[in-house]
């Protein structure tokens, strides 16, 4: 073979090796998953962002997500309050099946954890190859329930939901580590949890740039005790509204230090300018997170779904009346009305997520285990409650309705809520020797649940009632 036929074999074989692996790599690219990043917010409700009615805050972060993506008007929360919204929320079950259906404490750190066999959303990501981490308040547990045995490889901030009411604790966890923060000692206020929280949050991300990674980022603020750093961003609010100061014996003093209930909450000069100033905080986190994205160059292959745990809460100084926090729904925190389990949900998903859109589709927190296992095309957990969202995501026409969305919450003689159609049923005081009246509300009219139809519909209501009944297993834990 003479030279030139040697040369031309070669570049042929370049070429060729070339094409083979340019194509390789495009495989590559085209098969990788997206990174997730779910940011779950504390306590707060369907009014306390701009891009949601807010007047007195602005959230120019949270509104950019929504102004890149699909903001959901009709998404509902696992529960009304924290450990069974995010059990609802990790598992794909309404509170009728979902193992943890309450605020059940421990007499020391922690809650009643998770069961063993509980499948997350973290462990079906594992078996596709996600790189797993959570970030903030955990509130499902230690020993089985610990973050650690239920998908996650990673874990930093608050396990202990009671411990998350404050914002300036001795100590947080990373993994099965006690971390101390500096200068903290229930005295002296020197390391904001909060800001730890998100350098942890960051620096995982950046970690892991390289491979498909899930961050579960449940965010404390804006929850519980109402504090701030004296910062610029509280100089935002400071003497900005009309101040009623909260007292409290258990605040951050020597008289109160060394016997403090972490449980309780601090005293607050000016409550309305340090909740306002924790809704700012964020959305800075938020706007620094989708800055890292960008920095990193992985925002067209990151997903990013902000949502909020239940509605506003009124302890600590709260005024969720004089923000209008639940954007004019009836009830808070612990109400199964819409303002407490009705609350924001935004999807941001370049060039799959329409900009800018807007879906009224009915959804809840059981929803998330099946849309993301949709979207990496894993095998969720089965027999949940949950529906994939993927198609109101794409703006296919192929989107599954709900039968029925259900809660129950066993506080102050058992709480039942259900939704069937645009039907809302609401029972309380179902426990009590007299119990309470069952009120239906036609949510096409009446979004604020002031018009009680149960009398003009008693087949509608009788049917609800058998609803109510066929969704709810048993639990001893959290008994009905």
């Amino acid at each position: 073979m003479n030279k030139f036929l040697l040369m031309l074999l070669g570049l042929l074989l370049a070429v060729s090796c070339g094409k083979a692996k340019k194509q390789e790599e495009a495989i590559k690219q085209e098969v990788k998953q997206p990174n997730i990043i779910y940011i779950l917010a504390d306590d707060l409700g369907y009014g306390d962002l701009s891009c949601y009615g807010q007047q007195k805050i602005k959230t120019p972060n949270i509104d950019a997500l929504a102004t890149r993506g699909m903001k959901f008007t009709q998404h509902y929360t696992g529960s009304a309050v924290c450990a069974p919204s995010r059990s609802s929320l990790m598992t794909g079950e309404h509170t009728g099946h979902t193992p943890i259906r309450g605020n059940k404490e421990l007499n020391e750190e922690g809650q009643i954890p998770l069961p063993a066999e509980s499948v997350t959303i973290a462990e079906v990501l594992k078996t596709a190859g996600y790189k797993t981490g959570a970030f903030g308040k955990w509130g499902l547990g230690f020993n089985e329930g610990d973050p650690n045995n239920q998908g996650f490889d990673v874990f930093y901030g608050y396990n202990c939901q009671r411990m998350a009411h404050r914002y300036y604790p001795p100590h947080l966890w990373e993994n099965q580590n006690k971390v101390l923060l500096e200068g903290n000692d229930w005295i002296n206020t020197v390391t904001y949890a909060p800001d730890k929280i998100q350098e942890a949050t960051l620096k995982f991300i950046e970690e892991n740039k390289a491979t498909p990674f899930f961050a579960y980022v449940p965010l404390v603020l804006p929850h519980a005790e109402l504090i701030s750093p004296n910062d610029s961003i509280f100089n935002k609010y400071k003497g900005k509204f009309e101040e009623t100061p909260l007292t409290s014996d258990a605040s951050y003093t020597s008289d109160y230090g060394p016997d403090i209930i972490p449980k309780e909450y601090c005293s607050q000069e000016m409550p309305h300018a340090a909740f306002a100033s924790m809704i700012d905080r964020l959305d800075v986190y938020v706007g620094q997170i989708v800055d890292k994205v960008n920095e990193l160059g992985i925002a067209d292959n990151t997903i990013i779904m902000f949502a909020s745990d239940n509605g506003p809460h009124a302890e600590g100084g709260a005024d969720p009346e004089f923000f209008n926090s639940a954007g004019g729904l009836k009830g808070i925190k612990r109400d199964l009305y819409e303002g407490g389990i009705r609350t924001p949900f935004v999807v941001v998903w370049p060039g799959k997520v329409k900009e800018g859109s807007t879906s009224n589709f009915v959804s809840a927190f059981w929803d998330i285990m099946p849309t993301i296992a949709d979207i990496t095309k894993v095998e969720g957990a089965k027999d949940i409650d949950g529906i994939s969202l993927l198609p109101t995501l794409l703006g296919e026409n192929t989107q599954k309705q709900h039968d029925y969305l259900y809660w129950e919450f066993s506080i102050q003689n058992g709480r039942k809520a259900i939704r069937k159609d645009n039907w809302k049923g609401v029972w309380y005081n179902i426990k009590a020797k007299k119990p309470g009246e069952f009120e239906l509300y036609d949510l096409s009219k009446d979004i604020s649940e002031n018009n009680n139809l149960a009398k003009n519909h008693p087949e509608i209501v009788k049917e609800l009632k058998q609803l109510m009944v066929d969704a709810s297993e048993p639990s001893e834990l959290f008994p009905f």
